[in-house]
């Protein structure tokens, strides 16, 4: 994040954030669920405008796309630091949910209820929702929280000042502190990766395909086609976040 594109590409949005925001456009479609999915494109159509898909169906908790992230982005190692990981949810035959992500999936997952008492299960992958509204860029007193020109949501680590306000402010807990760095820390969507014409490589990884990225603004791209072909949702919509982050088969039990 610290090449000199990037720099230009984080003071020209800044530069021009007002005015973005104003007279940003709004690509619609309807989904097969008949909701109304709105996003805002960015200025310069030449480039995408990135969307993320998850299909619950296809997640097999294998937790490939958690290890291979910490590789890829030299993520602490240590427990408890994540910028993408696997929860399992199960849902017993008396409504409760149990909820674990033991090290971000990474090891597996082993059923610890019984048979018997399960109604449900499956597995729930996690990460930025890369917002177009997002609360973290919003909080961020110094800049250094911005939107690429791509709709990725990024952080400079040459001006954060790790005072945790857009740890605090994401809805979703895919922010930390970086515990040697002092500073913010999330997904970038393998952002170094997309520049190059490669994947992220969550997606490269996973097995199943259950991860999809793509050009939100391109009504022939295969997001947008599985997005108008699929009831998906996003989580928590209620607050409104412009999240990029679409879910397939996503049950009420998750939070």
């Amino acid at each position: 994040m610290g090449n000199e594109k990037l720099k230009s590409s984080r003071r020209k949005f800044l530069a021009s954030a007002a005015q973005v925001a104003g007279g940003a456009i709004a690509y619609k479609w309807l989904s097969s669920s008949g909701f109304m999915l709105i996003a805002a494109e960015p200025k310069d159509e030449n480039l995408p405008w990135y969307g993320i898909v998850f299909d619950i169906e296809k997640c097999i908790g294998c937790g490939k796309c958690a290890k291979y992230c910490k590789i890829e982005n030299d993520v602490p190692q240590e427990p408890f630091y994540f910028r993408t990981w696997v929860e399992q949810y199960t849902v017993k035959n008396d409504g409760s949910v149990d909820i674990r992500s033991p090290n971000g999936g990474i090891d597996g997952f082993e059923q610890v209820v019984e048979d018997d008492e399960i109604f449900k299960s499956f597995f729930v992958p996690k990460m930025c929702n890369h917002c177009s509204k997002s609360p973290c860029t919003q909080v961020c007193p110094v800049g250094a929280t911005f939107e690429s020109p791509e709709g990725v949501v990024l952080i400079d680590e040459k001006y954060c000042i790790g005072c945790r306000y857009c740890v605090q402010a994401c809805p979703y807990g895919c922010r930390f502190i970086h515990p040697e760095k002092k500073v913010a820390s999330k997904c970038t969507l393998c952002y170094h990766r997309l520049k190059k014409g490669l994947d992220p490589v969550c997606m490269e990884v996973c097995p199943t395909g259950a991860r999809m990225y793509g050009n939100l603004r391109d009504s022939n791209s295969a997001i947008v086609r599985y997005l108008k072909e699929h009831t998906t949702q996003v989580l928590r919509p209620h607050l409104n976040t412009g999240s990029k982050l679409y879910y397939n088969a996503l049950g009420s039990e998750v939070k």
